[in-house]
């Protein structure tokens, strides 16, 4: 073979490994920027839990909120049915209120009856339990920092109430839809938290 034919398939080789090179860009600092693994797992480490929180707010829960909720029905099975391991779940009702309690500022609550059974609705400041955090499917084993799982309950917790209107005493006795979040363990409703709340016409 002559020099000349070596040389066309030399050019011809390099033209190839030219085509399937990706082109990288480069930041301020002349570095490569690397496109993200979509297949990575996503990575809270250098993040607060309120950071958290809100980046994943609309996707882990009021999106999940909106598609997955229980109906009254469902969520009185889930209840006949639960065992004593806590399970949180997302849950849409229209009810009458029974009863509004806003006699502690800190905790402030109202009533609804669900299947004849009353349960009570944390409307905050102050909101306890980990039903919000628990019904978006996180798992401890999803942080790698596990203090930012613990606290972030309380950051969706402090999320979900400032969304919420100002509920008083002229509730009472309208109905109302509210999407919320509840934990049920050994048959009971506890925990409730809620996520919307909007009063219907009657």
């Amino acid at each position: 073979m002559s020099l000349k034919q070596w040389g066309a398939i030399l050019t011809g080789c390099a033209a190839l490994l030219l085509t399937a090179c990706t082109v990288v860009d480069l930041d301020e600092n002349g570095k490569p920027i690397m496109p993200a693994d979509p297949n990575a797992k996503a990575s809270f480490d250098n993040l607060t839990p309120q950071q958290i929180a809100q980046q994943t707010w609309q996707e882990r829960v009021m999106d999940a909120a909106q598609k997955h909720a229980l109906d009254a029905n469902t969520l009185a099975t889930q209840m006949k049915n639960s065992s004593t391991t806590p399970q949180s779940v997302f849950v849409r009702l229209t009810s009458q209120i029974e009863r509004v309690d806003t006699s502690n500022d800190r905790e402030q609550q109202l009533v609804v009856t669900v299947n004849g059974q009353p349960l009570t609705i944390q409307l905050g400041p102050v909101v306890r339990g980990n039903a919000i955090r628990d019904a978006t499917g996180f798992k401890f084993e999803d942080f790698t920092n596990q203090v930012q799982f613990a606290q972030l309950s309380r950051a969706y917790n402090r999320e979900a109430v400032k969304l919420l209107p100002k509920v008083d005493a002229s509730w009472v006795g309208k109905p109302a839809t509210v999407l919320m979040a509840v934990t049920i363990s050994g048959g009971k409703a506890d925990d409730a938290v809620a996520l919307t709340l909007k009063q219907e016409a009657q």
